[in-house]
């Protein structure tokens, strides 16, 4: 749900409806409500999507020293 609550803050933070986030990756309105409800019955395609329309761009790095293998 943590993805689920920036993708939500960023988006209005940038004053986007949900709809206009969709129009500017060829989404529907109803994808962009589920990534930001229910993220995990979202595709990568559709996450890589919207981020791009928030002018967002996802990076992975090592975890940090102590973190366990299962943990998020």
């Amino acid at each position: 749900m943590q993805l689920a609550m920036v993708l939500n803050g960023f988006r209005k933070k940038r004053k986007l409806t949900q709809k206009q986030a969709a129009e500017k990756v060829g989404l529907l309105p109803k994808s962009i409500s589920a990534m930001e409800n229910h993220p995990e019955k979202s595709s990568l395609e559709s996450l890589f999507k919207l981020l791009s329309a928030l002018g967002l761009e996802l990076v992975i790095k090592p975890k940090r020293t102590g973190q366990s293998d299962g943990e998020w």
